[in-house]
């Protein structure tokens, strides 16, 4: 090969990279926009509606607490257990009558809703005001399920604060009357925060999606109202 050849080459090689490097960046560019958007949508949306402090909170029929997950054992995992605190502060402090504990139970051996359900009762919360929805396999058909099925209009919902945006934005915009209180109740590994909030990305990307186009249907069933002293 002569010189001119190799300079061609080399000439030809190098706009083949910066080609690839445009088209790399404008990928990176194009991703960021598309996760990072409804995370700042959500973020906005939910802006004064997330509370720290129990004085903070105003009073509703119903605290919703949202499932987390379970452990080896079946029982519930650190941070469902602080939602579940959380809710329980809530009660005690007479900010709500009743609590809907909503959980994956798709299976028999993993009941979320019942982990919920007894750990809540062990920390002196009544049995008769703890409803249990075993069909909220997801945020989404939590908030759903809680107006179809449970006739909740307005709630205070708990779970912690990087999932609460996505949550008020989904329980919101499929019209119940919400506010967050922040269950964020104990110290979180750095990397499990990392873990949750890159997790939330495209989780809120989908749930964008979910409430402003698709209107997918949950698992539904009969009307369960949640009974009230006053009803």
């Amino acid at each position: 090969m002569n010189r001119t050849s190799k300079t061609e080459s080399v000439s030809a090689s190098k706009k083949r990279w910066k080609k690839a490097r445009r088209a790399f960046f404008a990928a990176v560019v194009f991703a960021v926009i598309l996760f990072a958007t409804p995370r700042l949508i959500t973020g906005l949306l939910s802006a004064g509606k997330i509370h720290r402090h129990i004085d903070d909170v105003e009073q509703a029929p119903v605290a919703i607490v949202f499932g987390a997950g379970l452990t080896r054992q079946g029982t519930v995992t650190r941070v469902l257990k602080d939602r579940v605190d959380a809710a329980a502060t809530l009660y005690n402090a007479g900010k709500v009558e009743k609590l809907l504990m909503s959980g994956d139970n798709r299976f028999v051996e993993y009941n979320e809703p019942g982990a919920m359900y007894a750990y809540a009762t062990s920390i002196g919360i009544p049995a008769e005001d703890i409803v249990l929805d075993y069909a909220g396999r997801r945020t989404y058909d939590t908030c759903y399920r809680a107006q179809k099925i449970f006739g909740v209009s307005r709630a205070i919902l708990v779970t912690q604060r990087f999932h609460l945006p996505r949550a008020l934005f989904t329980c919101r915009q499929l019209g119940m009357d919400a506010e967050g209180f922040d269950a964020s109740l104990t110290y979180y590994l750095k990397r499990s925060r990392l873990i949750w909030n890159t997790r939330e990305l495209p989780a809120t990307l989908v749930a964008l999606v979910e409430v402003w186009f698709t209107r997918p249907l949950p698992v539904l069933g009969n009307p369960e109202p949640i009974q009230f002293e006053s009803n």
